[in-house]
């Protein structure tokens, strides 16, 4: 059956599981979801996600949802394919596992905060609340601080190679380089080269491709 990745491209979540799919060099179909019709809320996408959110995921009659889970699976499944992104030595991989944690609940929170301030509302023709802007930037240079320690001593932040907890970044950084929130990143200069680094990188640039060629 192959894999399936349904999905909005313009979802973060959704890209996320892409940049993962293309840095394993895998082959998979992408299923477009119409979120403007609700399609997303359909009983035939709840059957994949019952939550009603991009992405859902399939690999043959395994059936998956929560991007990062998907990833998690998607390299260790495929792990002699692509991009190593997850390590076998046990105390490497609980390094990576830290720092995906770190993404997930330290990183992601200010960050989607502030994407939706600063590049989702302004499409949908809303205010920016320039409150909540300021609060949320503090909030995640903060968290980039914690990230100038770790990246001056390591290139990336799971140890010596590109790894999950580095990839999961890439949708919301991305998306804030495109905003005046690019300063909190580029006023630390190893935050400022990681990001570089990992923006460059040639799976995240046939991500954004996708999106470019669907919009």
């Amino acid at each position: 059956m192959g894999m399936k990745v349904h999905g909005a491209i313009i979802s973060p979540s959704a890209m996320r599981v892409l940049a993962c799919l293309y840095e394993k060099d895998l082959d998979f179909q992408f299923v477009p979801v119409d979120m403007a019709t609700a399609q997303h809320k359909n009983k035939s996408f709840l059957a994949l996600n019952p939550f009603g959110q991009v992405p859902a995921f399939e690999d043959g009659d395994l059936k998956l949802f929560e991007s990062r889970a998907i990833n998690k699976y998607i390299a260790s499944a495929y792990s002699d394919k692509g991009t190593p992104l997850i390590n076998r030595d046990p105390k490497k991989m609980a390094i990576i596992a830290v720092w995906a944690e770190v993404e997930a609940h330290k990183y992601e929170p200010p960050a989607n905060k502030l994407t939706f301030e600063l590049a989702i509302k302004p499409l949908m023709g809303m205010t920016t609340d320039d409150a909540v802007v300021k609060e949320q930037e503090d909030v995640l240079g903060k968290v980039l601080d914690v990230y100038e320690a770790r990246l001056a001593e390591s290139k990336y932040l799971g140890g010596d190679s590109f790894s999950l907890a580095d990839l999961h970044h890439l949708p919301t950084m991305t998306l804030l380089m495109g905003t005046r929130a690019k300063a909190v990143f580029e006023s630390r200069p190893h935050v400022r080269a990681w990001s570089a680094d990992i923006m460059a990188r040639p799976a995240w640039n046939k991500v954004l491709a996708m999106k470019a060629a669907a919009a």
